[in-house]
């Protein structure tokens, strides 16, 4: 299921049952930033809004191992179909090659072998994140820590599937904090992206069973988490973020991917290139490609038709200068 938490006025999310499938979620916020898409999505859910008015943000939570959550405060909710992996790569390189002299906060966390790693170039405020087990176990023991906001009740802080659950549920929590500590990055003049996949209710479900305690206590968890993580981005933002949550129990094509830190490398242009080889092919190319041949050739025709007409020209009867010369030659 993707459920709108939070949208601007300005986005038109459309109420109704219209499904979408999977892959073509990077297609929609993409266009909710503002920027095209190779094909156009034939999708009546969202109507095209104004032109000079984009969200500061989008931020996408997906959500494995579960249906749907019940989350009641939210702008429109529509069926997933097809629901195989993805990633929003496409659109963070957008962001980076369009807004790379503001260094916009693009912020991808996903599941790995350390269970939580970040992707991407972010604001060196973002390298407190936790990002291994480690350093999350070692979070939940300091002051500030979500242990404290909500009753565990059957959770446990001792077992490996509940910590990976608390932890994500920590993370949701720093980033808003890390926010409101740097309020600058949500106010420059670059739009921000933030991707992020957790996979506690799916571990949960796997060693405990859905019909335990355990991963209802965590479904009911999340959901508070989730409400209150999405009304906090959207003030931070100043009321212009879209906030989307995708649950799905699990993907039919398992996605993955290569851990590396947050900030491993900040001048990367291709992420999938250990060389750092620029992007082979940009959907955008064709049109600038057409643009500066079609004008190289005009600029061309226009001057060899200038250069044989002056070769051709008559000094006595085509030139002023040479004819006001002979009417005073002639006068004298």
């Amino acid at each position: 299921v993707l459920t709108v938490l939070q949208a601007p006025e300005f986005l038109s999310f459309q109420k109704g049952d219209w499904p979408l499938s999977a892959e073509k979620i990077p297609d929609l916020v993409a266009l909710t930033m503002g920027f095209s898409v190779e094909e156009d999505l034939s999708w009546p859910g969202l109507q095209a809004g104004p032109l000079f008015q984009r969200p500061r943000a989008n931020v996408l939570v997906v959500v494995r191992g579960v249906d749907s959550l019940d989350l009641p405060q939210s702008v429109a909710s529509y069926p997933l179909e097809n629901p195989v992996a993805f990633t929003l790569d496409s659109v963070a390189e957008m962001v980076h090659s369009t807004f790379a002299e503001y260094t916009p906060v693009v912020l991808q966390l996903a599941p790995s072998e350390e269970r939580l790693y970040m992707l991407g170039k972010a604001n060196a405020v973002f390298e407190d994140l936790p990002v291994t087990l480690q350093q999350i176990r070692a979070r939940l023991s300091q002051d500030g820590s979500v242990l404290t906001s909500f009753p565990l009740n059957s959770l446990s802080r001792n077992a490996e599937a509940d910590l990976l659950f608390l932890s994500e549920v920590q993370v949701l929590h720093d980033i808003t904090a890390l926010l409101q500590r740097h309020r600058h990055l949500a106010k420059d003049n670059s739009p921000d992206l933030y991707s992020l996949e957790l996979s506690g209710l799916e571990e949960l479900s796997r060693v405990y069973g859905k019909d335990s305690p355990q991963y209802r206590d965590a479904t009911s968890i999340l959901a508070s988490v989730l409400q209150k993580f999405g009304e906090d981005m959207y003030r931070l933002y100043g009321n212009s973020a879209a906030v989307e949550v995708v649950t799905v129990k699990t993907f039919e094509a398992p996605l993955t991917r290569k851990s590396r830190s947050i900030l491993e490398s900040k001048q990367i242009s291709n992420p999938g290139s250990p060389y750092n080889l620029a992007y082979k092919y940009n959907f955008e190319y064709a049109v600038i490609f057409n643009i500066v041949l079609w004008m190289m050739i005009v600029l061309v025709l226009a001057v060899i038709v200038i250069a044989y007409n002056l070769w051709n020209m008559d000094p006595g009867y085509d030139s002023i200068i040479y004819r006001m010369t002979n009417q005073k030659i002639r006068m004298d």
